[in-house]
C-alpha cells in the first residue's frame, strides 16, 4: 500500500516563536480537526473495502484442498476480523483497483507470487517508500485504537512518519469530563489533544501551563463555593468546637454586661423613689462595684465585642452628681484616648460625649470636656489647596538645587529621589490614611462642639474647658474659621468676664492660630499684645503660680517666633516687666522668666542697652502705662538683676549673674550646658515646688569647731549672749520659748 507524502513544509522553531499565541493555537485546532476528518475517512474506506470483499467472496468458487481445510466461522467472527483492519493500510488508488480485481474470478484463483504484480506499470517511488510498502502487514486482532499523526522526522535514510496512540482515559475521569467534551462539541468540532512534553515547542508548553492553571483555578472556585454553600457541613471538629466556645462566651459575656447596666440603673431609680425598704446606701455600693468593671472592660478590651456599647453606658455617667462615680467615667475615657493609636474607640466616644453636651442644652460638667484635651491627635488631612502650595515650594527648591549639579550627579539624584519615593509608598500603609480620616472626623466633631459654647453659652462654666482645647489643637483648626475665631477671642478678652487663666487661654489660642497656617492672613494681634503686658503683674508666688506654664508658652508664641514682627520698643518693655515679676513669684517661676529673658536678649541685641545706666532718647520710663510701644522702657535698668543676684536659690543667682554679664555664650559667666540648653518651660518644670520644698535641697550644716569664733557672735554683747543660751536652756527642759518674757528682763536689767 502507498503512504502519503507529506509534501508540508515543516515551520522553524525562529517562525514559531514570531508568530502570535493566537495563531499558534488556530494552526493546532485546524491541523488537529484535518487528523479526526481523516479518520473518520479511512473508517468510511474501509467500510466499503469490506463491503466489496463480502461480494467477491460470494461470487468466486472455492479451491477444493482450501474448503477442505476451512473451518465453519461464525459471523461475529468474521465481523471482528474485518473490523480490525488498520486505518492507514489502503488509499483511494487501492480501493479503486481492489474494486476491479473483484470483479475478476482469476485473480484469487492464480498464485501471485508467479505472477508479475498489477502495480508494476506504475511509476517507481523513492527507496524509503519501496522499503515501507514491501513490509509485511499484520492484521490488528485487538480492539482497533485511534492513531494521532505528528510531524515527520528527516535524518539520513530519510522522512520517518510519526504517530502516537490517543491516550485513553480512567473510568472516573472519562465520567468527569463527558459533559465538558459535550459541551466543547458544541462550540467547536475539534477535540483538545494534548501532546508530550518531549514534542511540543516552548509556546505550545507555556499555553499548556496556562490551560492547566485555569483548570485548577475552576476547581479551586468549585470548592470553594461548595464550602460557602454549605459551610456548616464543611467544617472540621475542631474549629466546630472553636466555634461554639467562642458563641457561648460571647453570650455569656453580653449576660454579664447586661447584669452591671440593670445594677447601675437600679440604683437610678431607688435615687428617684428613696424606697426605705432596702438602703440607699447598698444599691450604691453594688453601682459602684459595676462602674468600676465596666471602666476596666472599656479600657482592656477595646477591640471586644459590645465595646461601644459599653462607651455609651458610661460617658453619661461622667456628669452623675455623685464624684466617686464621675471621676472613674472620666478617667476610664481618658486612659481610652491615650492609649488608642489608631482612633476608632476615641471616635466613638467623642460622638457620645458631642451628643450628651447638645442633649443637656451645654449645662454639664467641665470635666466631661476637660476630658477631651487627652485626645492623641497631632496631625489630620490637610485640604487639596494646601497640599498643591506645598507640592510647588517643594518642587521649585528641587529646581533650584538643581542647577548647580552636573550631569552625572543629576542623574544620580534623579535615581535616587525614584527609590526614596518607591520607599515611601512601600511604608505608606493603609492604616495610616485610615488613622488620618478617623482623627479628621474626631476633631471635627470636638470643634463643632467648641463653637456650639462659644456662640451660645460663653458664660457658662464650660468656657475655660473650651478654651484651653481651642488652644490645645488650634494649629489644626481650619482657616476658614481664624476670621471669626479671632472677632470672638477679642470680643472675650476685651470683656472683664473672664479669669485670669481664661484670659491667658485665649491669648494662646489667639497666637496658636496666627504661628500656624494664619501666617499668611494680614492680621494685627497688637491688642493681644496690651492685653497680655498689662496682665503680668498678676501672677504672684500665691494660686497663679500654675499659670507661669501658660505665660512661658505665649511668651514664646509672640515674642521668639514672630521676632520678625515684634518693634524694638515692645520687646523693650516686655523685658523690663518680666525681670521685675521675677522678683514677685516662686524659684521655680524665677527660672522659667530669667531663661526667657535670656532668649529675648540673644534674639533682640540691642536689648543690652538696658544693662547700662545711660538714658536712651527723651522721656522717663513709665511702668504703669499699658502700652508697651509707649512706655519708654529704653530709658531704664535691669536694677532687678543685681537684687537676684543674692536670691536663696543657686540656679537664680547663677542666671543673675550670666544675664547681668550680657547673657555671653562663652567664658566664665557662661551658662552650663544643662541650663543653657533648655527650654524655659523645662526649666520651670524640672525646678517645680509643688510639694513645698527646696528644689534643690539646702545643704546640711556643718557643725563647728571648738575654738572657731564666727562673725556673728562678735556683734553678740555678752550679757546678751548668757540671758540667750539661759532661755534657749529653760526653753528645752519647759518645751517652749517665752520670748516676752526675755523681752522683759532684758529692760529691766
Amino acid at each position: 500500500m502507498k503512504q502519503r507524502r507529506n509534501t508540508k513544509k515543516v515551520p522553524s522553531f525562529r517562525k514559531l516563536l514570531k508568530t502570535s499565541r493566537l495563531k499558534l493555537e488556530n494552526k493546532l485546532k485546524n491541523k488537529q480537526f484535518k487528523q479526526q476528518s481523516s479518520a473518520k475517512k479511512h473508517r468510511k474506506e474501509q467500510k466499503q473495502i469490506r463491503e466489496a470483499l463480502r461480494d467477491a467472496k460470494a461470487r468466486i468458487p472455492v479451491p477444493l484442498e482450501k474448503y477442505k481445510k476451512k473451518q465453519p466461522v461464525e459471523e461475529d467472527e468474521e465481523e471482528m476480523e474485518e473490523e480490525s483492519l488498520p486505518l492507514d493500510m489502503l488509499e483511494e488508488d487501492d480501493l479503486h483497483l481492489m474494486k476491479e480485481m473483484a470483479q475478476r474470478a482469476s485473480f484469487v484463483t492464480r498464485v501471485l507470487s508467479s505472477s508479475e504484480p498489477i502495480h508494476a506499470r506504475k511509476r517507481k517511488q523513492d527507496s524509503v517508500i519501496e522499503k515501507y510498502e514491501k513490509m509485511p502487514r499484520r492484521l490488528q486482532m485487538e480492539p482497533e485504537k485511534e492513531v494521532i499523526h505528528l510531524l515527520p522526522i528527516k535524518d539520513k535514510r530519510g522522512i520517518i512518519p510519526q504517530s502516537m496512540e490517543k491516550p485513553v482515559l480512567s473510568a472516573e475521569e472519562n465520567e468527569g469530563e463527558t459533559d465538558e467534551e459535550e459541551a466543547e462539541s458544541e462550540q467547536a468540532p475539534v477535540a483538545s489533544v494534548e501532546d508530550p512534553l518531549s514534542i511540543l515547542s516552548t509556546e505550545e508548553l507555556l499555553l499548556r501551563r496556562k490551560e492547566m492553571l485555569r483548570d485548577r483555578k475552576v476547581r479551586i472556585a468549585a470548592l470553594a463555593s461548595a464550602i460557602l454553600s454549605e459551610p456548616e457541613n464543611s467544617v472540621k471538629k475542631e474549629t466546630q468546637k472553636l466555634r461554639e466556645f467562642e458563641e457561648g462566651l460571647v453570650s455569656q459575656y453580653k449576660f454579664f454586661l447586661e447584669n452591671l447596666e440593670q445594677a447601675v440603673r437600679d440604683w437610678k431609680k431607688m435615687k428617684v423613689k428613696k424606697s426605705e425598704v432596702i438602703p440607699l446606701k447598698a444599691y450604691k455600693g453594688l453601682a459602684e462595684v459595676a462602674v468600676k468593671s465596666l471602666c476596666d472592660l472599656l479600657v482592656s478590651l477595646p477591640h471586644f465585642n459590645f465595646h461601644n456599647n459599653i462607651v455609651i453606658m458610661l460617658v453619661p455617667l461622667m456628669n452623675d452628681s455623685s464624684l466617686v462615680v464621675s471621676e472613674m467615667c472620666c478617667e476610664a475615657v481618658k486612659k481610652l484616648f491615650k492609649q488608642d493609636k489608631l482612633g476608632h474607640s476615641s471616635l466613638c466616644a467623642v460622638k457620645v460625649i458631642s451628643g450628651l453636651v447638645k442633649s443637656r442644652n451645654y449645662n454639664v460638667r467641665p470635666e466631661v470636656l476637660k476630658v477631651l484635651l487627652h485626645l492623641r491627635i497631632k496631625e489630620v488631612e490637610v485640604k487639596k489647596d494646601t497640599e498643591d502650595i506645598t507640592v510647588k515650594k517643594t518642587f521649585m527648591t528641587f529646581k533650584e538645587k538643581r542647577k548647580n549639579l552636573s550631569r552625572m550627579q543629576r542623574k544620580w539624584k534623579k535615581a535616587e529621589e525614584k527609590l526614596e519615593r518607591e520607599l515611601l509608598e512601600a511604608e505608606a500603609t493603609e492604616s495610616k490614611e485610615k488613622k488620618l480620616k478617623l482623627h479628621t472626623e474626631t476633631l471635627n466633631i470636638v470643634f463643632l462642639t467648641y463653637f456650639r459654647i462659644l456662640k451660645r453659652a460663653q458664660k457658662s462654666p464650660l468656657l475655660p474647658a473650651v478654651l484651653e482645647g481651642l488652644a490645645k489643637f488650634a494649629h489644626l483648626i481650619n482657616i476658614e474659621f481664624f476670621d471669626d475665631l479671632l472677632v470672638v477671642l477679642h470680643s472675650l478678652v476685651t470683656s472683664d468676664d473672664l479669669s485670669y487663666r481664661e484670659s491667658l487661654h485665649c491669648i494662646q489660642t489667639a497666637f496658636n492660630i496666627l504661628s500656624g497656617q494664619g501666617d499668611v492672613l494680614n492680621i494685627d494681634p497688637l491688642k493681644f499684645y496690651n492685653h497680655l503686658y498689662k496682665i503680668l503683674f498678676g501672677l504672684h508666688a500665691g494660686a497663679t503660680n500654675d499659670d507661669i506654664a501658660i505665660v512661658l508658652e505665649c511668651l514664646d508664641l509672640m515674642l521668639m517666633k514672630r521676632r520678625k514682627q515684634v518693634s524694638q520698643q515692645r520687646a523693650l518693655a516686655f523685658l523690663k516687666r518680666l525681670s521685675t515679676l521675677a522678683l514677685h513669684v516662686l524659684p521655680d517661676s524665677s527660672v522659667g522668666i530669667l531663661s526667657t529673658i535670656r532668649s529675648l536678649m540673644q534674639a533682640f541685641p540691642k536689648t543690652d542697652i538696658l544693662l547700662d545706666n545711660d538714658c536712651q532718647g527723651s522721656g522717663l520710663y513709665l511702668p504703669e502705662l499699658d502700652e508697651p510701644e509707649y512706655c519708654n522702657a529704653q530709658n531704664t535698668a535691669l536694677w532687678e538683676l543685681r537684687t537676684l543676684q543674692k536670691h536663696y536659690h543657686p540656679v537664680v543667682r547663677r542666671f543673675a549673674s550670666h544675664l547681668c554679664a550680657g547673657a555671653p555664650a562663652e567664658g566664665s559667666e557662661a551658662l552650663r550646658p544643662e541650663l543653657g540648653r533648655r527650654s524655659p518651660m523645662e526649666l520651670f518644670e524640672e525646678y517645680s515646688m509643688k510639694g513645698m520644698n527646696f528644689n534643690p535641697p539646702v545643704a546640711s550644716s556643718v557643725p563647728r569647731k571648738k575654738g572657731v569664733v564666727l562673725k556673728s557672735d562678735s556683734f553678740l554683747n555678752e550679757d546678751l549672749n548668757k540671758m540667750i543660751q539661759l532661755n534657749l536652756g529653760e526653753a528645752a527642759g519647759s518645751g517652749h520659748l517665752d520670748f516676752a518674757k526675755c523681752l522683759i528682763a532684758q529692760s529691766l536689767g
